[in-house]
Order: structure tokens, then C-alpha cells, then sequence
């Protein structure tokens, strides 16, 4: 049954649970309509994890969880934020005591925006004390990893994944760092290196409109994969070119079932076990 696309984008109601692992829905995109959004969410069977990027949309994040029943909330300072704004691990740690807190991010490295070495290593600083902070609260990361695109393709998975193999050897329960790398776009080998740290990988719209990762959909294991959107960015197919929202996530969840030549309904239902697993919603 499609929805009257009047009152909102065209989707597909399902006859059962997505998750969106990755979404800004308390962004100011969605200030003119964001209960509509939500609704439309959640009448799909949309659940959702809502992340924050800054101290600010962290805190709008939290209120909205608090307000939802399928909505959750993540907590950190996004990589191209913390050049501008100071990481107070004291009010971080506050809020990832908040009920329906589930996770720290997303957080990690973005070599696209930042360019100058001083400011890299500063990112790495950062990141340092934000993985120190989600091990000792034992809550899972949700990692931003974006390499510059001109030439350098995987050093920004290079530098992240020795990162988190430096923090696996200094603490004494390697099952306290976990996590997903968000819109993951590096290659196989890179796949393995964070899988081989128990992490999972998310994918999102480029799916639907970039042939560049399809084998590393079908390299991945079905149950080490989430469905994400990044709304209210990165739409996809059909969908492209508009404000992307977690509604969406159906599409990304239908071409990862094309690729892997798998029933929709068995990846829309591992791939919300995965989620549950991972955020300790079961």
C-alpha cells in the first residue's frame, strides 16, 4: 500500500521491523515537519538510532529518544566539529547515563574536510579520549571514517583501525570496544580489519547508486551488517536528490538482499538483530 505522496514521500509499508542504525532526524532540515516525518517512520515499523554530532544535537537527540518509542540516541563530537567546539568528556559521560543513550558517536576521523597535519593529528587526539571514554562506560562507538579523495584511499581506515588496535591491546576486556563503521566505503581488506575487531560495518543509499561496494556487501557477513540512511543526507534510489529520511532505509535493505541474493525479509530481520545485539536492545 503506497502512501498518498501529498502528505508525504512514497514508501512501501512492510510487514515487518527495520532499523535504521544512523540518522539525524533532530537535524534543522526537519524543523518544518519532523512529527510528520516520524510518523511516517513509525507506521512502516521503523525503529532508529538518532545521532548526535555535536554537544547540541547529542542533547536534541536524547529529548527526542526520550520522546519516541523506536527512537534511541547516540552522543558524540563528530570529527569536523571538534576543531570547533571543546571536548568536555565530563558532560559526554552525564549524557551517556541518559536512559535510551545507546552508543558514542559518531566520532572518529574525516580526512575529506580536514587537510592540514596538525589538525589530523588533533582529530586523533580527540578521537583518543572519545574511545577511552566509550570503554570505560562500556557502550559501543559509532565511528566516522572519511578518507580526502585525492589519492590517499584508505588512509583514513589505515590510521582508524590502528587506532583501535592500539586501545584493544591497553585494555583487558577486548569486548568493550565494538561498534560500527558508519557509511563504510573502504575496500575488502579494510572489511576484514574491522571485522577481525568485532565491529560491524553500515551501509546506506550509496549502495543503490554506486557500483564501487558491491563486493564488499558480498564479502561481509549478513550478520555483521546494518542498515543505515545518514538522513537527512545521502538518498537513495528511487529517491535521489531529495532530503533523504529513515522511511527510506527499506531500499538500502533491498539492494543489499539483490546483491547477496537473499530474501528481503531474512536481511531486514538479521540485520535488526544485529542492531539490537550490538546496542543492547534485546
Amino acid at each position: 500500500m503506497d502512501r498518498d505522496t501529498k502528505s508525504g514521500p512514497s514508501f512501501t509499508l512492510m510487514p515487518f521491523k527495520l532499523f535504521d542504525s544512523h540518522c539525524h532526524v533532530q537535524f534543522p532540515q526537519y524543523d518544518s515537519d519532523r512529527e510528520e516525518m516520524l510518523k511516517r517512520a513509525k507506521e512502516a515499523g521503523v525503529f532508529m538510532i538518532c545521532v548526535g554530532t555535536d554537544l547540541e544535537t547529542s542533547k536534541k537527540g536524547i529529548e527526542l529518544a526520550q520522546k519516541h518509542d523506536n527512537i534511541w540516541a547516540s552522543v558524540g563530537l563528530h570529527p569536523n566539529d571538534n576543531l570547533h567546539e571543546k571536548f568536555d568528556a565530563m558532560i559526554y559521560h552525564s549524557m551517556l547515563r541518559e536512559p535510551k543513550v545507546v552508543a558514542m558517536g559518531e566520532v572518529g576521523l574525516d580526512y575529506y574536510r580536514t587537510t592540514e597535519p596538525k589538525d589530523r593529528d588533533f582529530q586523533k587526539k580527540i578521537f583518543e579520549e572519545q574511545l577511552d571514554l566509550a570503554i570505560k562506560t562500556n557502550v559501543p562507538l559509532i565511528l566516522h571514517s572519511r578518507d580526502s579523495g585525492k589519492g590517499s584511499t584508505g588512509k583514513v581506515h589505515t590510521d582508524m583501525i590502528s587506532m583501535l588496535v592500539n586501545c584493544k591491546l591497553k585494555i583487558e576486556n577486548s569486548t568493550q570496544l565494538r561498534g560500527v563503521a558508519h557509511s563504510f566505503t573502504g575496500d575488502i581488506d579494510d572489511a576484514r580489519k574491522y571485522l577481525d575487531l568485532g565491529f560491524y560495518l553500515g551501509f546506506n543509499g550509496i549502495l543503490t547508486f554506486a557500483r564501487q561496494y558491491d563486493e564488499v556487501v558480498k564479502y561481509a557477513p549478513l550478520d555483521r551488517i546494518l542498515l543505515e540512511t545518514d538522513s537527512p543526507f545521502l538518498a537513495p534510489e528511487p529517491h535521489r536528490g531529495r532530503r533523504n529520511e529513515p522511511v527510506y532505509v527499506v531500499e538500502v535493505a533491498k539492494k543489499i538482499a539483490e546483491l547477496k541474493n537473499e530474501p528481503l525479509e531474512r536481511v531486514v530481520r538479521q540485520t535488526t538483530d544485529n542492531c539490537r545485539k550490538l546496542f543492547k536492545l534485546i
